[in-house]
């Protein structure tokens, strides 16, 4: 393997098969409840991605589900309660303390992933996400998406980098491991830039990288400015191209959480490849042979930032 997937690191640390289970414990957004912005960022809507989003199913309810789910579609049999929807530390530590304290009711959950934005954590947060590191495997996955500060004021994501750099240090700090999301094919954004971003996150205390290519999810400000011509997508060979040389400036002990995201059917309005996510996965394996390169062939020794 040319890359460090997230399922040759899940195989090699229980054995078996292990599944996440996407959940909605209910939590808002202070890019949408008007704290920061009412609008939120300009890709967002959660039914594109959440099987539970505008759902107001009990927690324990989703689990049972997903697990008969998971364990007869795909032979699963431990998993990773993932909290998928929304900003999942968007709230009291009592709160937070309450709603991870559910997986406690299901022995066959290994793992605690909690999704979330940089500037939505704190020092008595990551106790409480610390206190689970004993009896489970616990990330924290930050909306990092670029490096750049333009980029993401056009995002509206309404923090800066440096604000991710220092939940990310925090984090680790606390012994919890530390995830980041990447958004391949921003406005504006060159190659260049693109592995800018790469360098960065081989500088960070960062286990992991979920990747995204920029995709145009209906109703949403991102749709509004594709129909006016306003952005241009990646085609797959772009992204192929790119995601392998981004690849080649991580650090070989990263986490490859996925390779390409992908949207539930009815949402996607662009662009029509993304469909076929079996096949780009494909096609970059085929392009890592090809090139004979792999993860961290030009990470050098870096300085952690």
């Amino acid at each position: 393997m040319r890359y460090y997937s997230f399922s040759s690191y899940l195989r090699n640390k229980f054995n078996c098969r292990v599944h996440r289970l996407s959940l909605n414990a209910g939590f808002t957004c202070p890019n949408r409840d008007g704290t920061l912005s009412s609008e939120g960022c300009i890709y967002c809507n959660e039914k594109g991605f959440s099987r539970f989003a505008g759902q107001a199913l009990p927690l324990e309810e989703q689990i049972e589900s997903s697990i008969r789910f998971a364990g007869k579609r795909y032979g699963a049999q431990r998993f990773i309660a993932y909290f998928q929807n929304a900003t999942n530390t968007y709230a009291s530590v009592d709160k937070l303390r309450e709603t991870y304290d559910v997986i406690k009711g299901f022995p066959a959950i290994a793992g605690l992933f909690i999704s979330t934005r940089p500037d939505c954590i704190d020092d008595e947060k990551l106790d409480l996400i610390a206190s689970y590191t004993g009896d489970y495997e616990v990330w924290v996955e930050y909306g990092l998406q670029t490096v750049h500060d333009r980029t993401l004021t056009l995002l509206n994501r309404k923090h800066n980098f440096a604000q991710t750099v220092d939940a990310i240090n925090r984090t680790a700090a606390k012994n919890i491991k530390a995830g980041v999301h990447v958004i391949l094919g921003l406005p504006g954004e060159s190659a260049a830039d693109m592995l800018e971003t790469a360098g960065a996150i081989a500088a960070l205390p960062v286990s992991g990288v979920k990747f995204h290519v920029l995709h145009v999810l209906k109703d949403t400000p991102l749709e509004n400015m594709f129909k006016a011509g306003r952005i241009k997508l990646l085609d797959m060979a772009e992204y192929i191209d790119i995601i392998c040389r981004f690849l080649e400036h991580l650090r070989d002990d990263q986490v490859v959480l996925r390779l390409v995201s992908d949207a539930r059917s009815g949402f996607l309005a662009a662009p029509e490849w993304q469909k076929d996510k079996h096949k780009v996965i494909r096609a970059i394996e085929m392009r890592l042979e090809k090139l004979d390169t792999f993860q961290g062939k030009a990470c050098k020794a870096v300085q952690r930032i």
